[in-house]
């Protein structure tokens, strides 16, 4: 006997609020699991393509194990000191910045010397908000860092989660497939594939193009000479699965830094400028297009608020889990929307 659509809204909305609940109380605890999770889902492709060549699934997992393990180690010795001493020395610059911004206000803007200036009272109340809060700030990021988990304990667990995940990725989507309810499972092996498509395109896709322009405007920027450019790289590259995102906030920040930097020289600040315009033609003509597709289903405002939402309310956690969420929330409204225009709600009565 079919169940009533009361008692499948009540059924799935339990399991939501089930899931809100676990991750609510788990919180940080489950955080190796999700990006161990992330990680095989994300190389799970690249398995199954070893597969097709002839390897087995054992094999084909320990070949990646081997390679990302290879890139780790590079990465930990050539890319990650740079990019933490570059990191530091921005840190305590940012002070000196800020009071050489000033003085290049004043001087190029004679009225901010006055005191009863509007400008000059708010650039000062913005540098003492940065003095009073900036090491409260500081020290709130790195005690949430520290107290999500052990760095060492991540190492540890995320690689083995993921290993394992990666391995048994086919026979556990199998025995989930095997226990969907008869009645609905062609509607929900549809769905799961549009979530899939959805979070393919975006994750993957995204992840790539991230990857990509981050190490291009890295290298860019320090071939140039800017200062802490690999940061700054690290930064737009991070940012950039928000469309136009990473290129405004690393190109605001690049050009900013090479104001002070370069003033004066307008071909080095030409030069920093230009690198982001020719990486968002890059990106929007040919990275975004062939790597991520034009039917992602992931409108920027409703990733946004997901991240805001899930962020604000489950931490790091939840902001790992955002677009996955995010994605299945979009997919089931369209199935909705498309139901109810099927439906004689829509359509009234009288047609068929």
């Amino acid at each position: 006997m079919a169940l009533t659509v009361k008692t499948q809204i009540k059924s799935w909305g339990i399991a939501a609020a089930v899931f809100l609940l676990v991750m609510w109380i788990l919180g940080n605890v489950i955080l190796p699991f999700v990006l161990g999770g992330a990680i095989a889902y994300f190389l799970d492709p690249v398995a199954d393509r070893l597969e097709r060549m002839g390897l087995s699934r054992a094999l084909s997992v320990v070949v990646i194990t081997l390679v990302a393990l290879l890139l780790f180690i590079i990465m930990a010795l050539l890319v990650v000191p740079t990019l933490v001493s570059q990191t530091t020395a921005l840190i305590e610059t940012a002070p000196q910045l800020f009071a050489d911004l000033q003085s290049f206000l004043t001087k190029r803007f004679p009225e901010l010397v006055d005191t009863e200036s509007t400008l000059r009272q708010s650039l000062t109340a913005v540098g003492e908000t940065i003095q009073e809060r900036g090491g409260q700030l500081l020290e709130a990021v790195l005690g949430s860092v520290s107290s999500l988990i052990s760095v060492i304990v991540l190492f540890v667990i995320v690689p083995v989660v993921a290993f394992y995940l990666l391995y048994d990725w086919d026979r556990m989507i199998a025995q989930i497939d095997d226990m969907l309810p008869r009645e609905h499972a062609p509607t929900i092996r549809r769905l799961a594939r549009d979530i899939d498509k959805t979070l393919a395109s975006f994750i993957r896709g995204m992840g790539t193009v991230s990857l990509i322009l981050g190490t291009y405007y890295a290298l860019a920027l320090m071939l140039v000479g800017l200062q802490f450019g690999l940061v700054v790289g690290a930064i737009a590259g991070l940012i950039t699965f928000i469309p136009y995102v990473g290129a405004l906030v690393g190109g605001a920040l690049a050009i900013g830094l090479a104001l002070f930097q370069f003033w004066g020289d307008w071909v080095s600040i030409g030069l920093v400028a230009g690198i982001f315009v020719i990486g968002q033609i890059v990106e929007g003509n040919i990275l975004t297009p062939k790597l991520v597709g034009s039917s992602v289903g992931l409108h920027p405002v409703w990733l946004i608020f997901a991240l805001s939402v899930f962020g604000a309310l489950f931490g790091f956690v939840g902001m790992l889990v955002a677009v996955p969420v995010a994605a299945a929330i979009g997919v089931l409204a369209r199935f909705a929307i498309s139901q109810y225009k099927n439906s004689s709600l829509y359509r009234g009565p009288g047609d068929v």
